[in-house]
């Protein structure tokens, strides 16, 4: 097992939680409400797949991600993010307003609540915050990605990903640098990112704590010398979104939960055998576990329906 049970609980336990809270979000819009701020498409273009058209836009978002890592365009990474964000945040607030029956300035009401979440999440380091805001914004990209997708687009996408996931972590090494540069350079990450220490290096943070409780600057003046090694379990928020897409669409062509709970249980399950067969210090793709458990949900859902 790659992380101790209690991190690898921690992190399938925000995996399936983001998948509910998707649940909820995508119900509200497909059956009750429109998307707001202007991201309801058009009824002749949700009568058509989009799947080509949002694999071109997915194309385009990672080589323009990629060329403004090279050019060190921190600032306009950071505000791209920020604007992304928000409206995740605001659509999925939007929905909870809505079935709590906030109808009048809802919209607004979500966004004011989103509008300081999104700048401490981006521009402020703070682990609550952070994993908190994960749980909204996947749900809420995800809401605008389901009208767009039929079963055999999703199943195309769900491929074509996982093999760039592949490409990308055992091949290219991409994505652990992109993971590196969020990080250190922009300092948020785009997915659950829960960092734990070993019992020894515990009571030595302990130790610098009580030590120089009243110098925070010296504090972390220590910290650094000490070179206190810390672990990171992340989960990229690929991994999280898809699945809630996948789920998404089952719901819209059956309007049954029950299709997509079957995919959200495979997914989760997927996911939870990668991290019991993962090893320290590798780095592994979860795109293509997460797929062959969506995979599986969705043929059970096709002999049950």
């Amino acid at each position: 097992m790659k992380h101790n049970l209690k991190i690898t609980a921690i992190i399938i336990c925000m995996f399936l939680l983001t998948q509910l809270i998707g649940l909820f979000v995508y119900t509200i819009y497909t059956d009750k409400l429109q998307l707001p701020y202007g991201m309801e498409p058009p009824e002749e273009i949700k009568e058509k797949p989009q799947g080509k058209e949002i694999i071109v836009a997915f194309a385009i978002a990672v080589a323009l991600f990629f060329l403004l890592i090279r050019l060190k365009a921190d600032t306009f990474i950071r505000l791209w993010f920020l604007l992304v964000t928000v409206i995740a945040i605001s659509l999925s607030i939007n929905a909870v307003l809505f079935k709590i029956s906030v109808d009048n300035y809802s919209q607004f009401l979500a966004l004011l609540i989103a509008l300081p979440l999104a700048y401490f999440k981006i521009f402020k380091r703070d682990l609550i915050v952070h994993n908190i805001t994960e749980l909204l914004i996947y749900p809420g990209i995800a809401a605008v990605f389901i009208p767009l997708l039929n079963i055999k687009w999703t199943v195309i996408i769900l491929l074509l990903i996982s093999l760039y996931d592949m490409w990308a972590v055992w091949h290219s090494q991409f994505m652990q640098k992109m993971a590196k540069y969020q990080i250190n350079n922009l300092k948020f990450f785009t997915g659950f990112f829960v960092p734990y220490a070993s019992k020894k290096e515990k009571e030595k943070i302990r130790f610098l704590k009580q030590k120089y409780a009243k110098n925070p600057k010296e504090l972390e003046k220590q910290f650094k010398k000490s070179k206190i090694k810390v672990n990171l379990a992340i989960l990229g928020g690929g991994d999280v979104i898809f699945p809630i897409i996948a789920s998404g669409v089952f719901y819209k062509t059956y309007l049954s939960i029950l299709p997509s709970i079957i995919i959200m249980i495979f997914s989760t399950l997927a996911l939870l055998f990668l991290f019991v067969i993962a090893r320290k210090g590798k780095f592994y793709p979860a795109m293509p576990f997460i797929t062959f458990g969506i995979y599986l949900g969705m043929i059970i859902n096709w002999l049950m329906f």
